[in-house]
């Protein structure tokens, strides 16, 4: 038996995981797909239960990682291949070529001069990033990204006379012995671009919860400031739109559980940045489990934000890049047309696997979520398995790192 143990995927819960096994004493293989850890935490601009920056606890995972020389990262890396059995599996790793030096090189300069542009990932298409980039300033490992793709001719000239970088590097396979795996896949969001009577994908300003989370980033593509994306004025009113896709059997059929209080942190994002600007909520009811209705309570006394219980039926592009929202008042038994500057989509998180496939026995419900696995020494954790806060993913990591450490002991 192999006492090593496999993470795939290095967002919160897969973190925990992989920290928590080699604190027990256990070699530890953290597989990432994207080239820095930190999952959808690190494009955050603030997240529960603290309210506190997502370098707050990441930093402490990063340092916990650095000073564990138990805990090996292969980022830019996908599981390709498994073969063996429960306590001893043989996984094939592919790794895409990262073509910077092994160790942490400032390329801010050189990233500046380049010509050739591409929408960001991280800023979920908000702004344009180099072919030399870095997403976020504590990223880890804190090495650059050379993207060729993205390069102009130009740009290729300038940079084949770098020492410092390899140009010519290419992708690469390695292969772990382990005895048991964590499934730490984590979540994307809903597509918006389904929810095309929401005004995604042709009203200007209309965005989803996740880009106003990048816009509120103090490193994000408007350096924090929530504005309109069309000419970046500040919106004098914000809609919100809740279960955006959720609970809808065209779309997600499921509650995501954190919509709900992402909203409510939204509405305070604009309170404190823009407290003339008044802010409508539509929903369907509101949902702030256990704590959390302290948030509700809070949000619900701001003098600027209002809440109408109701769907929205249809956004539309208006007059000066105003969003038309058609809605209903299901209290008062009114049809609404409204006029706003911004509105915000509240769509759902959706497991990776809804759309993504692993070479691993895992069983997978209609929805993505994973349903078994035990059996084979195979645990899944965070919102692989179900929708989750921060808290409970660091928990459910936790939780699978135990069952993971009795396999390979051979308990």
């Amino acid at each position: 038996m192999s006492n090593a143990i496999l993470v795939v995927g290095g967002g919160f819960s897969g973190l925990t995981a992989a920290i928590e096994a080699a604190e027990l004493g256990h070699d530890v293989y953290i597989v990432e797909k994207s080239p820095w850890l930190g999952g959808r935490v690190a494009q955050l601009n603030k997240y529960f239960p603290k309210l506190c920056p997502p370098s707050c606890g990441l930093e402490i995972q990063f340092q916990r990682i650095r000073k564990n020389p138990r805990i090996h990262v292969l980022t830019m890396a996908e599981v390709v291949g498994l073969s063996g059995q429960k306590g001893d599996y043989n996984v094939r790793v592919a790794i895409k070529p990262r073509k910077t030096p092994p160790h942490n090189v400032d390329f801010t300069f050189l990233a500046s001069s380049l010509d050739g542009t591409t929408p960001s990932e991280f800023d979920l298409g908000l702004s344009e990033r180099k072919g030399l980039y870095k997403a976020m300033p504590f990223a880890y490992p804190a090495r650059y990204v050379l993207d060729t793709d993205t390069l102009s001719k130009a740009d290729m000239a300038r940079l084949a006379a770098n020492e410092k970088l390899n140009m010519d590097e290419e992708p690469r396979e390695v292969s772990l012995q382990v005895g048991a795996i964590v499934v730490a896949t984590g979540w994307k969001p809903y597509d918006v671009t389904n929810l095309s009577n929401l005004g995604a994908g042709s009203v200007k300003n209309c965005v989803s919860n996740m880009q106003l989370e990048r816009l509120a980033s103090p490193f994000g593509p408007t350096q924090g400031n929530i504005v309109r994306p069309s000419d970046g004025r500040i919106p004098h009113n914000v809609a919100f739109v809740q279960c955006a896709g959720s609970r809808d059997q065209n779309h997600l059929n499921f509650c995501s559980y954190i919509c709900c209080m992402a909203t409510l942190k939204h509405c305070l994002y604009l309170a404190e940045q823009h407290p003339q600007t008044e802010v409508t909520v539509f929903y369907i009811d509101l949902r702030a489990p256990g704590r959390y209705v302290k948030v509700l309570e809070k949000v619900q006394a701001l003098p600027n934000v209002h809440f109408i219980k109701g769907k929205v039926a249809n956004v539309e592009q208006g007059k000066d890049n105003t969003c038309v929202i058609q809605a209903e008042d299901a209290i008062r038994g009114e049809k609404l047309t409204l006029n706003y500057d911004m509105v915000v989509l509240a769509t759902g998180m959706q497991p990776s696997l809804a759309t993504e496939k692993l070479p691993l026995p895992v069983p997978v419900d209609s929805d993505g979520f994973i349903t078994g696995g035990e059996e084979a020494g195979i645990y899944a954790c965070g919102c692989a398995l179900m929708p989750l806060d921060v808290t409970r993913s660091a928990q459910s990591g936790t939780a699978a790192a135990l069952k993971a450490v009795q396999t390979v002991k051979g308990r």
